[in-house]
């Protein structure tokens, strides 16, 4: 079959989709029929678009409702619901889809196939006749999954769309449909490329042929178009996802910087404050973008959302990386009339800002908000949570009452945790070094350890376990024990002053406490009270002491103190930045 010409290529989305808008189906059949010279026989499949998708829906033309309410466990990918999950934004020209890929997909799958194999396959440099798709087909080790494993080497090496849209018009003239998958795979590449008039026209047909999409391809187009002067049509197909799903992060972080690029402001903290509504996490660069697009802006409307995210940081314990503390630092400074200066520094030991001589917030806790604190954490995180299916309630007892007997300690150790601190050493080494720097100034130490550390094996030597028993005292749990509950018990019952040691976050824990204000309580005592083991290169293992202030984002109205990192990380992490920008305003 000869190769169409460029110019009917390039018109074959509009074109269908006007069909459908102007002509009756048959109709509309019986002109691309003509058009592509498909046989007679085919020509009721070529507007079947296939989906193997649960969530991109085939119109039923004797249906009326065509945007069913479902609610979103059923018809949306997942999407993560706070900061310990995944933050990052996309990077540009690479994009996730929730769709699935087809039977082609499922049976390479089956076969132990992954896709990476095929990653050397390299797509033609302009488009091909029939024939000559065909013969790489042909010679395709899996043709059952070419035109997906082809698709997708396109979008890696940012192939012509004319290529993508050749093999497209040869798939339609021999298969009389294009399957919804493939589809989408042509639509990443054009929203790689940024070619808005294809974007529209591959929404036509999908938007005719489906009641809704899946949420990866309504990623795409909002994306897509939110990048273009087209970026309007992004906040009307917001609007659409929302009657049929919570629309995703990547939707909503679309059109607000396409908002705050025209200067929209206002709208785009609509759409910020409205995604926050529905428990949908923003990404620190969209944050960060705020203040980039807001700079040199005087509004006290505007002012009062940007010092909402600052507030946003400090409740959720988000530490800006470097670039969006300048972003920061650089909006602060361009305010008209505001006099803002920013600096960067460290805080001493005392809490003292060496810039404008503030003192930050204490990380102690009162009495009072201790106490609760305590009684919340044994009450809900010790005994209410599945404490009893890592250990046995005899067992947990027997801790409680060893503790009881020996109360107070000064230091409470996670030792397995601390005893994998450096991977190329035993680990009797690591948790003998850790012990010893821990006990210098005659601190009360009681480390949690798991009965296999007492069998003498190549990482846990007799000796040396001897001891350190006679450094610290040693409750030794079952191997299955689950030993975060053992180490916030000892700690909150030995008192305000005891500190503990264990790299983990204890994210879970937080997470079972039923209030925002108890976590918020949870998180305070555990920046003021975990101690972090240092980075610093060489053989010892050393400790930095916890802090005596807060770090978390404050104000006192006429100055900023924000905690940052010089990398962006990805999860939470326990250890608490150094660093920290201290912004006046001179009035």
């Amino acid at each position: 079959m000869a190769l169409l010409s460029q110019t009917s290529q390039q018109g074959f989305q509009a074109l269908l989709w006007k069909c459908h808008m102007f002509w009756p189906v048959s109709r509309c059949q019986q002109l691309f029929a003509a058009s592509f010279s498909i046989p007679n026989r085919e020509k009721i499949n070529y507007f079947s678009f296939m989906t193997s998708s649960s969530t991109a829906l085939p119109v039923d033309p004797k249906e009326t409702d065509v945007l069913p309410t479902k609610k979103r466990s059923e018809i949306d990918c997942k999407e993560g619901k706070g900061w310990d999950e995944e933050t990052k934004e996309i990077p540009e020209g690479k994009f996730h889809f929730s769709s699935s890929v087809g039977a082609a997909k499922k049976w390479s799958m089956s076969h132990g196939l992954s896709r990476h194999k095929f990653s050397n396959v390299q797509p033609p440099e302009k488009p091909l006749q029939a024939e000559e798709w065909n013969k790489l087909k042909e010679d395709f080790r899996l043709p059952e999954i070419f035109e997906e494993v082809m698709l997708n080497s396109m979008i890696r090496c940012n192939s012509p769309i004319d290529v993508a849209k050749s093999l497209l018009t040869h798939v339609a003239k021999r298969n009389g449909d294009i399957a919804y998958n493939v589809l989408v795979k042509y639509l990443t590449l054009c929203v790689q490329q940024g070619q808005v008039s294809e974007i529209c026209d591959v929404y036509d047909i999908m938007k005719a042929r489906f009641k809704i999409l899946e949420s990866g391809a309504y990623n795409l187009l909002v994306k897509g178009l939110s990048n273009s002067d087209q970026w309007r049509m992004a906040l009307t197909l917001l609007e659409e996802v929302k009657k049929i799903m919570i629309p995703s992060r990547t939707c909503y972080e679309s059109c607000i910087k396409a908002a705050s690029r025209h200067q929209e402001m206002k709208l785009a903290f609509e759409l910020y404050n409205e995604m926050l509504a529905k428990d949908v996490v923003p990404t620190l660069d969209v944050l960060q973008s705020f203040f980039d697009y807001s700079r040199g802006m005087k509004s006290a409307e505007l002012q009062k959302e940007l010092f909402g995210i600052l507030l946003y940081l400090r409740e959720n314990q988000i530490y800006p990386h470097k670039t969006f503390m300048r972003s920061i630092k650089l909006w602060f400074e361009s305010v008209p009339g505001g006099n803002w200066r920013g600096h960067l520094t460290s805080i001493k030991d005392s809490g003292q800002c060496p810039v404008c001589k503030h003192q930050l917030e204490d990380s102690n806790l009162s009495e009072e908000e201790y106490s609760n604190l305590s009684e919340r954490i044994i009450r809900d995180v010790i005994h209410g949570t599945d404490t009893f299916r890592k250990t046995s309630p005899k067992e947990f007892e027997a801790f409680q009452a060893f503790v009881e007997d020996r109360l107070p300690f000064d230091i409470v150790i996670d030792g397995l945790n601390v005893s994998h601190i450096k991977s190329r050493r035993m680990q009797c080494e690591n948790l003998f070094d850790a012990v010893n720097c821990l006990a210098k100034e005659n601190a009360r130490l009681l480390v949690l350890g798991r009965k296999h550390m007492l069998m003498n094996s190549s990482n846990w030597k007799r000796e040396i376990m001897k001891e350190m028993q006679n450094k610290a005292d040693f409750f030794f749990a079952e191997n299955i024990s689950e030993d975060d509950a053992f180490l916030l018990y000892a700690t909150l019952r030995s008192g305000k002053h005891c500190r503990f040691v264990t790299r983990d976050f204890l994210r879970d824990h937080k997470a079972c406490l039923s209030d925002s204000l108890t976590r918020h309580l949870f998180r305070k005592w555990q920046r003021g009270h975990q101690i972090v083991f240092s980075s610093a290169e060489g053989r010892s293992i050393n400790f930095l002491p916890a802090l005596h202030y807060d770090c978390v984002v404050q104000t006192t109205g006429d100055t900023w103190h924000i905690p940052y990192k010089d990398v962006y990380e990805e999860k939470y992490s326990y250890q608490v930045p150094r660093k920290w920008l201290c912004i006046q305003q001179k009035l």
